[in-house]
């Protein structure tokens, strides 16, 4: 997937770079609203720059919520180096920078009430990030297992070449994924995409592969969980949206499916829902009323 910039001029908006506990360097988009009580932060899909959600954080920011949006280590504005010579791992997308943006939050809003977007992957780092449980509450979006049998059958078609030759042929020739080049997600570190790639190969997505801590650690999450899925995701099927969720075993979910002609839209899919076009539909008829 490939996105312009926000057309939008950053009147309201504070870059702020940020140090992980391991010591990332990431970046932090803060869309301040006149006084809030609440704080969401909007962790993005695999792929997708903070810069995508920017609508969407400047109409939470117009409709009361303090907004956060941040790029992974390795992605954006939180790239310091060539693609290739960074070593991260997705898991590390959670233990460092999700705990890192969280603690942010509640140092610098102490009191508000702290909420989760999570689109996608940053829907399955919940069960990857130590202070997951000081959020309040969390909503997924779009956020499924992503083993590749259970995919969507638009995915499906294609996954298995992906991951059995695409994606290790790719990152042998280049050092790292080149997605933009391929039209698949977009450029990711070697790690991240060797990672995942181990996961979409298991039945049972990353907690098949990473074995008891992760599975533990999944099942600590005690965070009140929302989870918004799509009928039309190209991606996620209905079974990888049940298996990812059914990992978080002592957090109450609440599963939400949306079918696009229900909330009068013809499509919405997996990458869709945060552009400007589904302000009334998505936005405003379906996230808000979760986060108030």
């Amino acid at each position: 997937m490939s996105a312009r910039e926000s057309s939008l001029p950053p009147t309201n908006r504070k870059d702020v770079p940020v140090t992980t506990p391991g010591g990332h360097r990431i970046q932090l988009r803060v869309f301040p609203a006149a006084q809030s009580s609440s704080v969401v932060i909007v962790a993005g899909a695999m792929g997708v720059g903070q810069h995508c959600y920017e609508k969407f954080a400047r109409y939470l920011s117009n409709q009361g919520f303090t907004a956060i949006t941040f790029d992974y280590f390795g992605m954006g504005a939180s790239l310091n180096s060539h693609l290739r010579d960074c070593p991260v791992k997705v898991t590390e997308w959670g233990s460092e920078d999700c705990r890192a943006v969280i603690d942010f939050a509640r140092q610098h809003y102490p009191g508000q009430r702290l909420q989760w977007i999570g689109h996608s992957v940053g829907g399955q780092l919940l069960g990857m990030t130590p202070n997951v449980n000081d959020l309040d509450h969390a909503v997924t979006v779009a956020c499924g297992s992503g083993y590749w049998r259970e995919n969507s059958p638009p995915t499906k078609r294609i996954a298995w070449f992906l991951w059995y030759f695409m994606a290790p042929v790719s990152v042998r020739m280049f050092g790292y994924f080149p997605g933009k080049r391929l039209n698949i997600v977009g450029d990711l570190p070697p790690n991240v995409i060797r990672q995942w790639r181990q996961w979409c190969l298991d039945p049972e997505y990353a907690v098949g592969k990473e074995g008891r801590a992760l599975r533990d650690q999944f099942a600590a999450v005690k965070v009140p969980i929302s989870a918004v899925a799509f009928s039309d995701d190209e991606m996620m099927s209905r079974r990888n949206v049940d298996s990812l969720h059914s990992f978080y075993t002592h957090a109450a979910v609440t599963m939400h499916r949306v079918h696009p002609k229900e909330v009068g839209e013809s499509r919405i899919g997996h990458l869709g829902w945060f552009r400007e076009q589904y302000e009334t539909s998505i936005w405003q008829n379906t996230l808000l009323p979760l986060l108030r």
